[in-house]
């Protein structure tokens, strides 16, 4: 019998993941996070012209170089620091560069410090490398207290994520905490890795970047998201230079470079018109509304998401009501898969059409607040 890797024996495979391939092909999905939207016209006809003309082969390793150029450019344009070409990995997909970044900066029994609740791959991908998760926990509107950081910061943590707006609870953290939160890194030693890969998708307050009041910071983004282009796997990070030479070695090994195809989509993507970034999120605003009045109108209580396209729901059995809601046709994702202090929670994406919200609240009102 074949004999694993015992750093594998706690981790399971994702629970966002089995709840979307157990549906059935007509259920609602409130569970996955991918935005229903087509990728943009343009986009897709850059890439057509890309397979045409052969740009079918590998490329440099850290990316074509008009792209890392179009990246630098809206580091500093956007999110108000500076990197150079040669500081910027292209990768397959915000996923890879999270991988690489801890595989380069942990050591086995490192602490990595992890807003909990959190989005998945953070904890799993910290065991991955052989680190150890260390949950933060959040208030009851989801922030990040500075103090609470600061009480649990360890001898042996080594990097702290960040993740605004987030993935479960949608909380867009503030300018004053990101600096605070800046400044207790530097105090303690720890590298920040920001990820920042639904900043265009935010309806209340503004995006801060990490990166733009200190240096020791990985900053991960991704076309995903902002141009609706989940399955190109195209993501980025800039950071310094020491630390993208240790990064580029492991994304060498286990990946070569991302997609030429996807590469060239993703600059399009990025040089061409914007307008379709500020229509999708007018659509997701409008869609967060709809959703958090109708639940308010069914008795729930809940911080109002700020960004990103999902709500955090506090329920008294998470999974309870998650196989109700399954067993008549919503998909919904446990709290708990998002870290221990999402138990008693439920997320829910709004990234599907007003016809599906609302059809998911009529079940929601039929099969859960009526049988309470």
């Amino acid at each position: 019998m074949a004999k694993f890797a015992a750093k594998l024996g706690e981790i399971d495979l994702s629970g966002i993941r089995k709840l979307f391939e157990a549906a059935g092909s007509d259920a609602i999905n409130l569970g996955l996070g991918q935005p229903d939207f087509e990728t943009p016209r343009h986009v897709r006809e850059a890439a057509k012209r890309a397979i045409d003309a052969g740009f079918t082969g590998y490329t440099h390793g850290k990316g074509i170089l008009k792209l890392r150029e179009a990246i630098r450019q809206k580091f500093l344009r956007n999110n108000g620091f500076e990197v150079g070409v040669e500081d910027i990995i292209v990768t397959s997909g915000a996923s890879e560069a999270l991988h690489i970044a801890l595989e380069a900066l942990i050591n086995p029994g490192d602490g990595v410090l992890i807003p909990d609740p959190g989005f998945v791959s953070y904890f799993t991908l910290t065991k991955i490398a052989g680190g150890i998760p260390k949950s933060l926990k959040l208030d009851e509107n989801f922030r990040l207290d500075p103090d609470t950081l600061a009480e649990e910061i360890q001898p042996n943590d080594r990097v702290l994520i960040l993740n605004s707006p987030s993935n479960p609870t949608g909380k867009v953290q503030n300018r004053a905490d990101i600096r605070a939160y800046t400044e207790i890194a530097k105090d303690y030693g720890l590298t920040i890795i920001s990820d920042e890969v639904y900043e265009e998708l935010i309806y209340e307050g503004s995006h801060v970047s990490p990166a733009s009041f200190t240096e020791d910071v990985v900053t991960i983004n991704a076309v995903s998201k902002t141009y609706s282009m989940t399955g190109w796997r195209l993501g980025y990070m800039g950071a310094p230079p020491d630390y993208i030479e240790e990064m580029l070695k492991v994304h060498q090994y286990i990946q070569a470079c991302a997609s030429s195809i996807s590469q060239f989509a993703a600059l399009e993507a990025l040089t061409g018109p914007q307008d379709c970034v500020s229509s999708m999120r007018d659509e997701f605003k409008a869609r967060r509304d709809l959703l958090v009045g109708g639940l308010n109108r069914l008795g729930f209580e809940f911080p109002i998401p700020e960004g990103a396209f999902y709500l955090f729901l506090k329920v008294e059995d998470e999974m309870a009501f998650v196989s109700k809601l399954l067993e008549n046709g919503v998909v919904t994702t446990p709290g708990s898969s998002f870290g221990r202090n999402g138990r008693g929670y439920v997320r829910l994406s709004y990234a599907t059409s007003g016809a599906d919200i609302e059809r998911a609240l009529k079940i929601i009102e039929e099969v859960w607040v009526r049988d309470r």
